[in-house]
């Protein structure tokens, strides 16, 4: 099949979240499977810093590369638009001409297919930036010969994100204000192109299965829930997965030492170089809990914050590496100043320190209030390192009893509770070795979900 991909950040070109590393994944994985796909993503600064692999211009306004055997990556240009410093906004919020630069890059996106003659079996989108494609394809390009066949899929990374924008700038997309009432593109009397992608695309997906029902519900849906139940039949949780080529205990450069199940002995040379590293006590009986994320409710800060002095009254110690709000960082600053033998804290991000952070410790805490998918669990998972998680979206597709720690309220109290068992558990070496070693025999490789996608592709449903 011939599957045109559509986002607007693909690792390693540019990222600001999990959707890059999915979009920059699981093309090589379709490519694995004997899938045809071209990649289209705007043209961003940090191209021209990169050297790998090699950009070359393929005519006016657009720029190309190969990555994985085949697969042809096309990059539209405006730097009017594109040529800055981040991708959605800066310190005073989003830009505000993301419709223009985004509606332009959906576009050109279509446009381009036809220049190049790529006639797509599947369109597969992904968020909002690019979710003006399906609409474009059902009302622009209806009649349109060369996209006569063409299916669409849509893949929402995160439901919170939804491209909201005032109903004055509706004349900017080119489309009749027929599509702009309650059940397309109109919600609350703004534009919403979420919205208009759910609408118009032939099938919804999202990042996991839990999280593909959590989002049909007034709590987790952000007042799109009717629509996602409306099309439940349409709407499908595939599983995200995770590039074992880049996160391998075995392979990992930034280690201080490799190891794998056979040398599980070695994770503790790892442990005490983190421990050295971040200015804690080198203890190898003491547990070592990891975070690394973006500081904010969302990940669950808000409970952990008001856990942290019961926290640091426990025979633990903890690193944290992330950004976020500003709120999390004075409390968390606060706490390292009482604690310093006991927590440490890195306010940026650092690849080097997130890789050993997921080897050196030994329980990754994951206490999210929603997560649709998540990566840091099935990192932690493959390094051995226990993923301590509320029961939510992804996290609760892949963490369990048998290979980590689960609670299901979301509070302070269950918060405390879990890590309380946590610790007595890792105080047995019997029991601790047995759910790291099912931890690290966890497979969330991209190959099955790769699979699910071309299954659904194909049949418009998923085969069990």
């Amino acid at each position: 099949m011939k599957i045109l991909f559509c986002a607007s950040e693909v690792v390693p070109f540019a990222k600001t979240g999990g959707l890059a590393d999915v979009a920059g994944a699981l093309p090589l994985a379709l490519e694995k499977e004997a899938q045809e796909v071209v990649l289209v993503m705007p043209a961003y600064k940090s191209l021209k810093s990169l050297t790998q692999p090699k950009i070359q211009k393929y005519k006016e306004g657009i720029l190309r590369c190969t990555i994985g055997k085949a697969v042809k990556v096309y990059f539209i240009e405006n730097d009017a638009y594109y040529n800055r410093d981040t991708l959605y906004g800066d310190k005073k919020g989003d830009y505000p001409d993301n419709l223009d630069r985004f509606s332009y890059y959906c576009r050109k996106t279509l446009e381009l297919a036809k220049e190049i003659g790529f006639k797509p079996d599947i369109v597969h989108c992904h968020d909002w930036q690019s979710a003006l494609i399906p609409v474009f394809l059902k009302t622009v390009y209806l009649k349109d010969e060369f996209f006569k066949n063409t299916k669409t899929v849509f893949t929402i990374h995160n439901i919170g994100y939804q491209g909201l924008f005032p109903k004055e700038e509706y004349p900017k997309l080119g489309l009749d204000w027929k599509y702009f009432t309650m059940d397309t593109l109109e919600f609350y009397d703004k534009i919403n192109i979420l919205k208009g992608g759910l609408v118009f695309s032939d099938i919804i997906t999202t990042v996991s299965p839990t999280y593909s029902r959590e989002i049909q519900t007034k709590e987790f849906g952000f007042g799109l829930e009717g629509i996602l139940s409306k099309r439940r039949q349409s709407l499908f949780g595939i599983l995200n997965g995770l590039d074992y080529s880049i996160w391998n205990p075995e392979t990992d450069t930034f280690l201080e030492k490799d190891y794998s199940l056979g040398s599980i002995e070695d994770k503790g040379k790892n442990k005490a170089a983190l421990q050295r590293l971040c200015g804690l006590p080198v203890k190898k009986d003491v547990p070592l809990f990891g975070i690394v994320s973006r500081l904010a409710q969302q990940k669950g800060f808000d409970i952990l914050a008001d856990a942290m002095e019961a926290l640091m009254q426990l025979e633990l110690q903890c690193v944290i590496l992330g950004t976020g709000d500003l709120k999390y960082h004075e409390i968390l600053e606060a706490v390292v100043k009482k604690y310093p033998k006991k927590i440490s804290l890195y306010l940026k991000f650092d690849d080097c320190l997130a890789h050993k952070i997921y080897a050196g410790s030994d329980i990754f805490l994951m206490p999210s209030k929603y997560e649709p998918c998540g990566l840091g669990q099935l990192i932690s998972l493959r390094y051995g390192t226990i993923p301590l998680a509320f029961k939510t979206g992804g996290l609760a597709d892949t963490v369990t009893k048998e290979n980590g720690f689960v609670f299901e309220k979301y509070s302070k109290d269950a918060l405390i509770k879990i890590i309380k068992k946590s610790i007595v558990s890792f105080q047995n070496n019997a029991q601790w070795n047995r759910l790291r070693a099912r931890a690290m025999k966890s497979d969330f490789s991209w190959g099955e979900s790769a699979r699910r996608y071309v299954d659904l592709y194909k049949n418009g449903t998923i085969s069990d």
